[in-house]
């Protein structure tokens, strides 16, 4: 179904209707009335006007957002908090060839995110080692992961994380909370997430989804809807 709504000949009117909504946005218009009057000017289904709201904020938003972010070449001997659903979902999704959508603000997001349940699939452990391995190369001290408790099978994924931990002797460990988005807003750690609410109240925060799909997932399906011309598939900068 994406590559229908989201193939080449889409391209052209989803880029103009980001640009309309980014337009409106700037301007103080809420996100969900204009994401329906712009999804209602281009016709968009459903799944494309997701699309649109995980991918296009304003310009104030980013500009909140960047002024918090940091480099990753700075976190070496720090501890990452990760929001564990948020990152590994979208290198999931990267890796099994589904739409990325690279937003305004730099981050890499899946169209879907994760509702009530959430399933293990063929890309869940290596996932796990590409985010694992990439904490080892950045020289962090250690990896908080933050679930949330009422998500199905989260102690699962849990346990699962734990034992890849173990077994590759990654510095990590993993919590369930009922409230992960607040956790992690209030934290003192360098925070890794690319929820817009999170980013834009939480002390620091780096793009590890956007450097490790850059880095080591290069045939990833990556979308960039608010790029002024061209249809750059994937991101060009690994951040």
């Amino acid at each position: 179904m994406d590559e229908r709504l989201f193939g080449e000949k889409q391209i052209p009117a989803l880029r103009a209707a980001a640009a309309d909504l980014c337009w409106l946005l700037d301007r103080g218009y809420a996100s969900p009335s204009a994401t329906e009057l712009v999804g209602n000017r281009y016709n968009l289904a459903s799944r494309q006007r997701m699309a649109l709201l995980r991918c296009v904020c304003s310009e104030d938003s980013v500009y909140q957002r960047q002024a918090t972010q940091i480099s990753l070449d700075t976190v070496r001997g720090k501890e990452l908090w990760i929001d564990g659903y948020n990152l590994l979902t979208v290198i999931e999704s990267a890796m099994a060839g589904g739409l990325v959508l690279l937003g305004r603000d730099g981050c890499c997001r899946d169209i879907a995110g994760i509702h009530r349940r959430y399933r293990k699939v063929n890309e869940t452990i290596p996932a796990l080692q590409l985010i694992g391995q990439a904490t080892v190369e950045l020289g962090v001290s250690c990896s908080r992961w933050w679930l949330d408790k009422p998500v199905s099978n989260s102690g699962r994924l849990k346990t699962l994380i734990l034992e890849q931990a173990q077994a590759a002797g990654w510095k990590m460990s993993a919590d369930l909370d009922f409230n992960p988005d607040k956790v992690l807003r209030n934290s003192a750690h360098v925070v890794v997430t690319s929820d817009g609410a999170v980013l834009e109240q939480c002390r620091q925060w780096v793009n590890l989804a956007r450097h490790i799909i850059a880095g080591q997932i290069p045939q990833a399906w990556v979308l960039n809807l608010t790029a002024p011309q061209g249809d750059e598939r994937r991101p060009t900068v690994s951040v």
